[in-house]
Parts: C-alpha cells; sequence; structure tokens
C-alpha cells in the first residue's frame, strides 16, 4: 500500500480514518528513522509483543494496536522523546494488565501457566524485565491499573492511583500523558455509549494531568508542556460538550 509524501505530518487520528493500522505502522516506521539501529530493533521487538499480545483486543471501532501505535508515536513525534524504554513502555503499557497470562506464559517455565492476581501482575513483569530490561518494566508497572476494592468508585480509585503513582515516577507521566491525549482528546473518535462514560471517566483527570505535566521535574522541554497544556484544553472542551447541560434560551 502507498501512503502519501505528507503521512509523517498528519494527525494521527485522520491516519487512522483514512488508512488503519497500516498507515499507523507505516508513520510509526517513519518517526524509527530518527534513531540507530539497535534502538530500531529494541521498538520494532516491543511492537512485535503488543501485536501479539493484542492482537485480537478492539476498541469500538478499531484494533487495540492503533491505540498503541498512536500513543508511541505522539511521545516521538510531539513530545519528542528520544528514550527508548520509555517508548517500549508504551507500546507495552497495557500488556500487564490486559494479558497477564499471555505474557508469563511467553517466557515459559515456572511462569507459564495461570496466575491470580498480584502473582500475575508480577509474573508478566518479571517477563517484560528479562525481555526489555528493569526499567522497562518499572515503568510499565507505574501504568498498570492495580485491583480495586469493589466497595469503593472504581473511578474514584483509578484517579488515586494514578496521581500516587506517576508522583513518584516522572517519566511514566509522559507515557500516561499521551494515553490520555489519545483517549480524552480523541472521546469525539468513540460512538455509542462509551463517548459519555470515557468522558466521566477522564474529566477528573484534566487537573491531575496539568499538575503533574507542569512540574519540575517532568522530564519534557518546555515547549513540549505547552503543546500538552493545550491538549488539555481541547480535552476539557470536549468533555464539557458531551456532559454540560447546554444553555436555556432566554
Amino acid at each position: 500500500m502507498e501512503f502519501p509524501a505528507y503521512l509523517a505530518t498528519m494527525p494521527m487520528h485522520a491516519i487512522t480514518e483514512i488508512h488503519g493500522e497500516p498507515g499507523l505502522l507505516a508513520r510509526f516506521r517513519l518517526e524509527l528513522r530518527a534513531f540507530d539501529e539497535a534502538a530500531r530493533e529494541r521498538l520494532t521487538a516491543a511492537l512485535d509483543l503488543a501485536a501479539e499480545l493484542h492482537r485480537d483486543d478492539r476498541r469500538v471501532r478499531e484494533p487495540y494496536l492503533n491505540h498503541l501505535l498512536r500513543v508511541a508515536i505522539r511521545m516521538m513525534h510531539h513530545y519528542q522523546v528520544r528514550d527508548v524504554d520509555v517508548i517500549v513502555a508504551g507500546l507495552l503499557h497495557d500488556a500487564v494488565e490486559d494479558h497477564p497470562d499471555e505474557l508469563a506464559a511467553a517466557s515459559g517455565g515456572e511462569r507459564a501457566g495461570a496466575h491470580d492476581g498480584e502473582d500475575a501482575t508480577a509474573a508478566a513483569l518479571a517477563v517484560l524485565a528479562e525481555r526489555f530490561g528493569p526499567r522497562v518494566a518499572r515503568l510499565v508497572g507505574a501504568v498498570t491499573n492495580p485491583a480495586y476494592d469493589p466497595g469503593r468508585d472504581k473511578h474514584v480509585q483509578y484517579r488515586e492511583h494514578v496521581a500516587a503513582s506517576l508522583d513518584r515516577e516522572p517519566w511514566a507521566r509522559v507515557i500516561k500523558i499521551s494515553d490520555f491525549t489519545d483517549n480524552g482528546v480523541g472521546v469525539i473518535h468513540t460512538v455509542g455509549p462509551k463517548v459519555t462514560s470515557s468522558a466521566r471517566k477522564y474529566r477528573p483527570l484534566v487537573p491531575v494531568y496539568r499538575d503533574l505535566v507542569t512540574r519540575p521535574d517532568t522530564p519534557l522541554s518546555a515547549p513540549v508542556k505547552e503543546h500538552i497544556l493545550g491538549q488539555l484544553d481541547l480535552a476539557e472542551e470536549r468533555f464539557s460538550a458531551i456532559l454540560d447541560e447546554p444553555p436555556h434560551p432566554n
């Protein structure tokens, strides 16, 4: 399949709508040109693992891999991230949460087989540490949701987890903000009841991310931080359009 010369500058959701997963894969490979051969090999290995683990997963209208590609491309292109561990963790940020048993089984041996709760998470993170290094595993662990108390509101627990986990891991903030941008700013690309449920879930996180991104230890340049703050403003505008009652005419 041939893609336009301006693929490298197209908005990612436009690529998704027009060219689908093949277009996002092509855009990802364009971004890889900024890295050396060893880095490209690691990033390709992470992409291959993500594609295998999420091969049957869908996000409403699209393959789940599209979301992971956009998270990684956004970090490389818009955030100018050149830390390979961070991008690898971005590609695999949902692997442990969504497919812990499959990931653990990928190593064979005593980690293979069924696991429950924390054991499954620990086994899956151990596999990532073996394959990509302990820092990647730590970053993925920081953005992996824990088991929640069924007696409390899960969205409240989610916000508490995000705030506490990202407080300790500045680079994990970068991954999670790219993830939030894809989910929050991208909420208008969702259909059905998920539009409203996503807006309700993510809207209270806007001030949390605003605080996190503006902290001095968040490892992004000032222009990138300004770009992200603009995206947070856009997300809030979209949440408001979805959730807030329109003013009554006089």
